[in-house]
């Protein structure tokens, strides 16, 4: 909470546009989703001499495709390329990644993903802290679409559990910042230097982990001193989708959990610690309790701190978002949490995940 207060709100200052962006966005069967980014890509306030467009097949058996030519003969006027993925190592978007910095024109790359609806004001708030800041990597808000109630009511709660946990995980990354310890970001909403990125040899070290974009050059641009920043913006917020069912929600998490064994630096791995210990004992002190062989109290004391502890946090996070009407699900969501978190923290260490109909193995 210290650290969220501790990054300010970005204000714009209407600067000139003197940063030149290259928006890459790896996709693979996506042709449901990429006519919403690309009409908002359309829709960018920005000099279309300042940007370009890189989409990265990687290997799409949909209509992916042709609804990206479609968008191309429709909008002459954007710098638009679809490229296919070079695939090289065991992380197929990294890789994509590479493909289309090795292709790319402009001096900064900005990342979101193929599911994602950009503001219009996007561009303009990376190029202001850009040139505010002299930030060599910037990270970004993400949220989810705001959906209207579902008939099944199940889907209504999944979808409220996936904002909590997704707007702590937000919450948290934020936190980072104002700490001086940045740790966790999300590459649907990045931003980074290209000569920064190859001075510090990119995504090496880090190929044999499906995911991770991300993160680990977040980590590696904190380890080497360079400076990060985070645009805090309502209005540089990127809008994602939820995932439609469990299933899918663990396969996402867990791809998410796999890599943090991986992670260098000691903030990341104290704090991941801290969660899956708390949350762990939470499951225990229920099941002693339940066997009566400690007093309920024990258990009501540790859930109450934990509780409110979470619910402060996520208070600043729901309302930056404009979305605390969530919080009136947080009740039920803080007592699944537990047993949701340490069953995906579990199942990382010990088994692979299947991704956009890939299997990932340990």
């Amino acid at each position: 909470m210290y650290g969220w207060k501790s990054v300010k709100v970005f204000k714009s200052e209407r600067l000139a546009a003197e940063t030149k962006f290259s928006i890459i966005v790896p996709f693979r069967n996506e042709a449901e989703n990429l006519p919403r980014l690309l009409l908002s890509l359309s829709n960018l306030e920005y000099p279309s001499t300042h940007f370009e467009i890189i989409l990265v097949n990687d290997e799409s058996e949909d209509k992916s495709l042709q609804v990206c030519f479609h968008f191309k003969r429709s909008h002459p006027e954007l710098q638009f390329s679809v490229i296919n993925n070079k695939r090289k190592t065991n992380s197929p978007k990294k890789d994509a990644i590479v493909t289309a910095i090795e292709l790319s024109r402009f001096d900064y790359i900005l990342t979101t993903d193929a599911d994602c609806e950009v503001p219009v004001s996007w561009l303009q708030l990376f190029n202001e802290c850009v040139l505010q800041t002299d930030a060599k990597l910037i990270a970004a808000p993400v949220s989810f679409f705001k959906v209207n109630t579902f008939k099944e009511q199940f889907l209504n709660y999944l979808i409220a559990f996936q904002e909590l946990d997704f707007m702590s995980l937000q919450a948290v990354g934020i936190g980072g910042f104002g700490l001086k310890q940045p740790f966790i970001c999300n590459g649907a909403n990045m931003c980074y230097e290209k000569k920064t990125y190859y001075e510090a040899s990119g995504f090496d070290g880090n190929f044999d982990i499906s995911s991770g974009d991300d993160v680990f050059l977040l980590q590696k641009f904190h380890e080497l001193k360079l400076k990060t920043e985070f645009l805090k913006s309502k209005k540089a917020v990127v809008f994602t989708k939820a995932q439609g069912s469990i299933s899918q929600l663990y396969a996402q998490r867990i791809r998410w959990a796999a890599k943090t064994s991986a992670y260098t630096a000691l903030f990341p791995k104290i704090i991941g610690l801290c969660v899956l210990v708390m949350n762990l004992l939470i499951i225990i002190t229920i099941v002693v309790s339940l066997l009566q062989l400690i007093p309920y109290q024990g258990l009501m004391f540790s859930f109450l701190l934990k509780f409110i502890a979470d619910l402060g946090l996520l208070y600043f996070s729901t309302n930056f978002f404009r979305k605390k009407y969530i919080l009136s699900h947080y009740l039920w969501c803080s007592i699944v949490y537990p047993f949701f978190s340490t069953s995906v923290a579990l199942i990382s260490m010990f088994s692979g995940f299947k991704w956009k109909g890939r299997s990932f193995k340990k």
